[in-house]
């Protein structure tokens, strides 16, 4: 079931981002574009749910759906909680409060992904420190074998790697599904720290 609108949505700008497309273009967000653009009855959902409100960053709209008993764990189609959301955005107010309200910090996707894992590779400083604070496991690791430490070298985020490291210095001996290490990742300022 689709219905059509002239707008892109915040899921369909996701779903790009994933690069969830099919083989030679012939999927749906790609298909008709010129025409407008589809939008289906689970990107309504999304835009009218918690997800969308984490990801807008919009606290007012979070704490609404909490407090009429949205499970602040909810995962969306892919596997993503609010958390994944407003940690991949940086916004702390939104990521505190709902771990305030129980949300799971070590909550995985689909491909494995956490909340930590998001923010690191972002390179929001100040979600990691409140992520690992709250008990976020930097040691989980997605469907590539990568943990936060990884994604953090991979984006080139050095005081991210370096508070990873204070808190697990076993981080910089875990490799990832090919053997790379993340060490093996990082830009030339993270390598030094990750080497020494």
């Amino acid at each position: 079931r689709e219905l059509t609108f002239a707008l892109w949505s915040p899921l369909r700008m996701i779903h790009m981002e994933r690069k969830v497309h099919t083989a030679g273009g012939s999927c749906s967000c790609c298909t008709g574009a010129a025409a407008g653009v589809r939008e289906t009855v689970e990107e309504m959902d999304f835009q009218r749910g918690i997800w969308s409100a984490a990801l807008d960053g919009d606290l007012k709209r979070v704490r609404h759906f909490i407090q009429k008993g949205t499970n602040p764990s909810l995962p969306d189609n892919f596997g993503y909680t609010a958390l994944h959301y407003s940690s991949r955005q940086g916004c702390v107010p939104v990521c505190r409060f709902l771990l305030d309200n129980g949300a799971d910090c070590n909550a995985q996707t689909h491909g494995g992904c956490t909340a930590l894992h998001r923010a690191a590779y972002c390179g929001h400083l100040e979600v990691v420190q409140l992520l690992l604070e709250r008990g976020a496991d930097p040691a989980k690791t997605d469907s590539d074998g990568r943990t936060a430490l990884h994604k953090a070298a991979e984006g080139g985020h050095q005081k991210i790697c370096h508070l990873l490291l204070n808190h697990s210095s076993k981080l910089l001996e875990l490799q990832d599904c090919r053997g790379l290490t993340a060490a093996d990742l990082t830009a030339t300022g993270v390598n030094r720290l990750l080497s020494s």
